[in-house]
């Protein structure tokens, strides 16, 4: 083979190998590690699209109760069985029509644009409060959910319904423990 050819060829297979690594690193970053759930910034970005798209979308916030005195007992390592545990029953619940983030620490959301083929607030509430089994021990899971449908609000605009879910999540909160609002 001539060496012109293979000299004015190695510049594109450099800029294809380089162009490759970018878009992996990218899906990895908008990919939380430990759960293998979306970032914020990848969530938020489709579920802006979703919320727009589609008018019986729903919005969730979950949050941990009391995760962090599984961390101070158990230690990190079943922090993190909890946080996969958790990752792992929301994601299931939203099935193919929707998808959840690891937002930060020990909450979570979810979008799903047709409810109706969940199987509901009450069985999601129900396997995030499923206790984890870990190094032999079974940790206590408990999940405040908060949530919007998008035909509550004015203009479905995916901040909006962020808000309107923590609202819901903190007034759970505010009712006990282990609750969905």
């Amino acid at each position: 083979m001539d060496t012109h050819v293979i000299a004015a060829g190695l510049p594109a297979l450099g800029w294809a190998l380089h162009g490759g690594l970018l878009l992996r690193r990218l899906a990895t970053a908008r990919r939380d590690p430990l759960t293998g759930l979306h970032t914020r910034a990848g969530w938020t970005a489709r579920a802006e699209r979703l919320i727009a798209k589609h008018p019986n979308t729903l919005v969730l916030l979950v949050d941990l109760d009391d995760f962090k005195a599984i961390n101070d007992t158990h230690g990190h390592p079943a922090g993190d069985a909890v946080l996969t545990a958790t990752a792992r029953r929301l994601a299931t619940w939203c099935g193919r029509h929707g998808f959840s983030a690891r937002l930060g620490g020990d909450e979570f959301a979810a979008i799903v644009t047709d409810p109706g083929h969940t199987t509901g607030l009450r069985d999601l509430r129900a396997a995030l409060d499923q206790p984890v089994t870990y190094a032999g021990c079974t940790l206590p899971v408990s999940a405040s959910v908060g949530h919007c449908h998008r035909d509550n609000l004015p203009v479905p605009a995916l901040t909006d319904a962020l808000s309107a879910a923590d609202s819901s999540m903190y007034a759970a909160k505010g009712h006990g423990r282990r609750n969905t609002r």
